[in-house]
């Protein structure tokens, strides 16, 4: 038997924003290091010394709109994986685990499933392997184990678990699971010791889940199973069977399981908590990174190229400019090449309102950033205006586009470094740097990078309309319609 790391890596980070979007959500940034979240967290049980080994790859379950930029991340991480499985849209955390455990089960007899947040912070890792070698017992014995964090402060932005008060091993009993209270009730939660933030970490055999899930909610255990059953394996991604998956209940593990587990001994899957003190952050919101961030004495902290005059207690990050500070008090300041974003460092809940006026207004500036990742490389919108586009275009080597046509664009491309190879019509032909070709309306055509190196174009559309949508593919190497 293996511990099966989990990863589930859905949610759109609304309250990131204007960093995390809905094509690029939080888990896919470097918010608290170099590594971004979900790279951070296929890294957390790197040196563990536990009483069983830890699987070669995790399962990562994820929303096939950024299957591309999540396969990418793992490969850079060094953690190739064939265990992408995708969901054809989010249904909450409790079928995404459902179908990770039926993907372990297909390649093992069984397996400890360790299920963790893509878009979470762990700072202790030594307390971390401890807390899970803590409660790896009660795992195997066909417990369902999750993580409380030892409350640093009366919050009243987590869920909390009241647990019972026995000691042995690390491990309680899990009494209750409590939702988000107000500041009187959070306070009499800390004072009496008996209560945990709720984590969202949870460990539990892939059997035992299944057994759980199948008792408390036979309709999402249902259409999970002929969902996988029907999957097909695609590259880096199993796909499940879309209607079958789409026909399944949205819920959480807590409510769908882990809260009627308490309330249920008879089913025979004990809940248990293990509390610990890791350094933990759910980066719910841009206050949580100042939180976590290196200060200056003046409490400021920043990312980017940032400059600070008589300012204090600020958090900056800047993505493309510099951001200079002076006589600022307790503000978040977030830079980007499309947006900025200025908010009391008390108001920070309240981002994802902005995000809400966005959509209303049908801005693109909620779903994407002006950067956009392809599997291919990624492109740049550098200037946009009536009747014309120009991007900045990088393919990645041995990388190509589909083969493809427009209805109401023509395109000319410039190479700035590398070489490119163009499909034209009936032509095909190399163009090196400095050198420029023509696309036609409606001329069939493929950009291809032959070379070892890195291709950078610069791309002006021009045309009646610049949509995404007006592209025909006819061929791809990346199964895209």
């Amino acid at each position: 038997m293996k511990l099966q790391p989990v990863i589930l890596s859905g949610g759109s980070g609304t309250r990131l924003w204007p960093l995390s979007r809905e094509q690029y959500p939080k888990q896919l940034l470097p918010l608290a290091g170099n590594d971004t979240m979900l790279q951070a967290t296929a890294r957390r049980l790197e040196g563990f010394a536990g009483p069983v080994a830890v699987a070669d790859q995790p399962i990562v379950v994820c929303n096939e709109e950024y299957r591309f930029i999540t396969a990418e991340q793992m490969r850079s991480a060094g953690y190739p994986t064939r265990h992408i499985v995708l969901e054809p849209a989010g249904r909450n955390t409790a079928p995404a685990l459902t179908l990770a455990a039926l993907q372990a089960c297909s390649e093992a007899a069984d397996a400890v499933l360790l299920v963790m947040p893509a878009d979470h912070v762990i700072r202790d890792l030594a307390s971390f392997h401890a807390a899970i070698a803590a409660g790896m017992g009660a795992a195997l014995e066909g417990a369902m184990v999750t993580f409380g964090i030892v409350p640093e402060r009366a919050e009243t932005g987590y869920g909390y678990i009241r647990t019972s008060a026995e000691p042995a091993a690390g491990v309680k009993s899990v009494l209750a699971f409590v939702e988000k209270p107000d500041l009187a009730t959070a306070e009499a939660y800390v004072a009496s010791g008996d209560y945990l933030w709720n984590s969202g970490l949870f460990m539990v055999r892939a059997r035992v889940w299944l057994t759980a899930i199948e008792h408390f909610n036979p309709q999402m255990s249902g259409q999970c199973a002929l969902a996988f059953a029907e999957a097909t394996q695609d590259a880096d991604f199993v796909r499940v069977a879309r209607e079958a998956f789409l026909a399944s209940p949205s819920d959480s593990i807590d409510y769908a399981v882990m809260e009627r587990l308490a309330g249920n001994p008879a089913l025979g899957i004990p809940a248990c908590v293990v509390p610990m003190s890791v350094g933990w952050s759910d980066v719910g919101a841009w206050d949580a990174l100042w939180t976590l961030a290196d200060k200056d004495a003046s409490g400021n902290a920043a990312r980017g190229d940032v400059m600070f005059e008589d300012a204090r207690n600020t958090f900056v990050h800047a993505s493309d400019r510099l951001v200079a500070c002076l006589g600022v008090d307790d503000l978040i300041v977030v830079e980007t090449p499309d947006a900025v974003m200025v908010a009391n460092r008390d108001r920070t809940q309240d981002v994802k309102k902005i995000v809400l006026r966005l959509k209303a207004e049908g801005r693109s500036h909620a779903a994407a950033h002006r950067k956009i990742h392809r599997p291919w490389g990624f492109y740049d919108s550098i200037d946009v205006g009536e009747r014309f586009q120009v991007k900045r275009i990088v393919v990645n080597p041995g990388a190509s586009l589909s083969l493809q046509m427009h209805h109401h664009r023509a395109e000319h491309w410039i190479v700035v470094s590398g070489t490119a190879l163009v499909t034209r019509g009936d032509e095909k032909f190399l163009l090196s740097e400095n050198q420029s070709t023509y696309i036609p309306l409606g001329t069939t055509h493929r950009l291809e990078n032959p070379g070892k190196v890195a291709l950078e174009m610069i791309e002006v559309q021009s045309g009646s309309y610049l949509g995404e949508d007006d592209i025909v593919r006819f061929e791809d190497t990346y199964g895209r319609g």
